[in-house]
């Protein structure tokens, strides 16, 4: 069967869809058998794009009986006696909460469709009691232990990010709500919430201590995502379509499918999983593009690393952040990397068993330069759809070794900032210069100083290697001749490529480049 007659399950939420309209399943049922027969009360943390809704549909029709759907999967043969049971599933995703009677007002709708089959005798009650007796009422008429399934139970907290009455206000609601899940824990046969971050895990959560959180326990760290093997054992066809379309060997789809979208790890040791979302994309119409970041813009992110005045270049580097911070995200901290690992923009690429430091960084150039290319209006006055134009005049103006017209450029750049960007500390033109550089490296190898001892900025072209060094209120000769002193050149000479030492200097006082010198 050749890709384009198979149906890869782009943006599919409802599992019974998936298996009726004959959409390719990945098999994670043999995980979903081990927590359905080892646990009972689950929250898993995840970055949105990557599957908990259809997840969830699957545990749904499980525990609706529902056999003809697992036909050929793992399940099939481990279980044997299909019992239906009833589900509430309550799904907060797609709705705008932008007062606390519109989140009450979710949460009733979906009271009213549970008390049509179980009884509405506590309808003019609160959301928290019909809710409790919904699940006593289900229970007793079935006879059988009663299922809950959340989705995205964080959706309004995020909604209302940096509204902190409004925030409080639904923090109060749900904690009361969610809380009837501990009070009724015998009348329950299975409990799975899910959502992007663990925000205000305690105060949402603070009855719930019940709770298994999977979100970073290796055993599951791949039932949201495609694995490697996966994606060799399922989607041959598709592979073999990019490999023509692209004219590529098969390794080299592979490793530029793994450059893009691969590298999420969501425990210290467990294998990578690509993102579904833009694989499946990348995989359905045989292009390579930038999916899961044009699906949703990160702003309540941007807000949060303008509150906490993080500096950009170590977020961009790599940060290292200890274990404790993962269990929750707390807005007083001012601290935005938890939040950001949560949302999917930074991942664990390494583990410090000693001191349990775990490396957070950039999965893959997906995100690495979605992220770069978003938040670049946010320090420079270049628009949305200005961003790939001017990186890429600077990256020819490079190639073409016209180091005037490219340092014009830069120049131009900065005198075009808008007036209420001229207050900004020498840090903020750091950063911009550290961002005009990273992005860079989409089209060429692009290099910033991230230690003591190194060039400000190196730029290599087929043709030459440019070193950079900066002055800030000192001289063009003195960068040239810092180059020199420091050995900068030093690491490239063996190269064979032309090397040129570019010494600029920086106007404090007019915020931008002043005179520059290159040989």
């Amino acid at each position: 069967m050749n890709a384009a007659v198979r149906k890869l399950p782009i943006g599919i939420q409802s599992f019974e869809d998936l298996r009726n309209q004959g959409y390719l399943y990945v098999d994670k049922t043999a995980l979903i058998y081990k927590m359905i027969t080892t646990g009972k009360p689950y929250f898993l943390s995840r970055p949105r794009r990557f599957g908990k809704s259809l997840l969830l549909s699957t545990f749904e029709a499980y525990f609706q009986g529902k056999k003809d759907l697992f036909k050929g999967l793992e399940i099939e043969r481990l279980e044997t006696d299909w019992l239906e049971y009833p589900v509430l599933h309550l799904d907060l995703n797609a709705r705008k909460y932008e007062s606390v009677e519109a989140l009450v007002s979710i949460l009733n709708q979906h009271l009213e469709i549970w008390e049509t089959l179980y009884g509405d005798e506590k309808k003019d009650r609160s959301p928290e009691e019909r809710f409790l007796y919904v699940i006593t009422r289900a229970y007793e008429i079935t006879g059988r232990q009663v299922v809950v399934l959340i989705d995205e139970y964080d959706k309004p907290l995020l909604q209302v990010f940096g509204d902190e009455k409004l925030q409080t206000e639904y923090l109060k609601t749900l904690k009361a709500f969610y809380g009837v899940l501990k009070s009724a824990d015998r009348y329950l046969r299975f409990v799975f919430l899910t959502g992007v971050t663990k925000f205000a895990h305690v105060s949402v959560f603070s009855d719930l201590n019940q709770l298994t959180d999977l979100s970073m326990l290796p055993q599951y760290a791949t039932l949201c995502g495609i694995t490697h093997e996966e994606l060799r054992r399922d989607f041959k066809p598709e592979i073999a379509a990019l490999k023509e379309q692209y004219n590529l060997s098969e390794e080299d789809v592979l490793e530029q499918l793994t450059n893009l979208y691969d590298g999420y790890h969501f425990s210290e040791r467990s294998e990578g999983v690509f993102n579904p979302f833009s694989l499946l994309n990348t995989l359905s119409f045989s292009r390579f593009g930038s999916y899961w970041f044009q699906t949703g813009t990160p702003t309540f992110l941007v807000e949060l690393l303008k509150q906490s005045e993080y500096d950009l270049r170590t977020l961009i580097d790599g940060v290292e952040m200890k274990e404790s911070a993962f269990s929750e995200y707390r807005v007083a901290d001012n601290n935005p990397i938890p939040l950001i690992y949560q949302s999917g923009y930074l991942t664990i690429k390494d583990y410090d068993e000693r001191f349990h430091l775990y490396k957070l960084q950039f999965p893959n150039d997906e995100v690495k330069y979605g992220f770069l290319d978003f938040i670049t209006p946010f320090y420079t006055s270049v628009g949305d759809d200005d961003n790939g134009f001017y990186i890429g005049k600077f990256v020819r103006e490079l190639e073409s070794g016209d180091v005037d017209a490219f340092l014009t450029r830069l120049k131009a750049f900065f005198a075009d900032f808008p007036y209420e960007l001229n207050v900004k500390t020498e840090r903020h033109y750091q950063v911009v210069f550290y961002l005009v550089f990273k992005l860079m490296g989409q089209f060429c190898d692009a290099e910033v100083r991230s230690a003591r001892g190194r060039a400000d900025a190196v730029v290599k072209t087929k043709d030459c290697i440019f070193v950079f060094e900066f002055k800030l209120d000192g001289s063009a000769e003195a960068a040239l001749q810092q180059i020199d002193d420091k050995g900068y050149l030093i690491p490239y000479t063996a190269d064979g490529r032309k090397l040129l030492k570019v010494g600029v200097s920086f106007d404090a006082a007019k915020r931008n480049i002043g005179e520059w010198l290159y040989e």
